[in-house]
């Protein structure tokens, strides 16, 4: 990181982070972290703003962290636990609870074994899709 004159605007910070735009948006807004206003009203980051966050999450172990995402291009990384795990030939089906919702993926065998997943474990959906179906319910 630079010094502590230095500044980011949002999208730098948040990809520093490893958190969303839209999060740290939410985060300024509620005054979670600390900004500079420019004469034209738009926020900055001041690098000491953000030492706290980093430091706090470099303590914390790999498996805790969101850094082994950054390394995948995808942003829509959803963390949950896996409620259950059915291998089937060469094609396995992964369910992960994710809040109150459940997400089911469909994945080779290998990789369920290579993972190790079982029930129980901690694991993330990362979804990358051109387009997103709504329905309303």
């Amino acid at each position: 990181m630079q010094n502590s004159s230095t500044f980011f605007t949002p999208r730098e910070a948040a990809r520093m982070l490893g958190i969303s735009y839209p999060a740290i948006k939410q985060w300024i807004l509620k005054g979670k972290i600390e900004t500079r206003t420019t004469p034209g009203g738009h926020h900055r980051v001041p690098a000491s703003a953000l030492k706290p966050f980093l430091d706090t999450e470099n303590t914390k172990p790999p498996a805790d962290t969101r850094e082994r995402f950054r390394r995948v291009s995808g942003r829509n990384q959803l963390l949950g636990t896996v409620v259950s795990v059915r291998v089937d030939g060469l094609m396995a089906e992964v369910v992960l609870s994710i809040g109150q919702q459940h997400i089911t993926a469909i994945i080779t065998a290998e990789a369920v074994r290579e993972m190790g997943l079982e029930k129980g474990d901690a694991a993330a959906a990362l979804v990358k899709s051109t387009s997103i179906m709504v329905e309303r319910v």
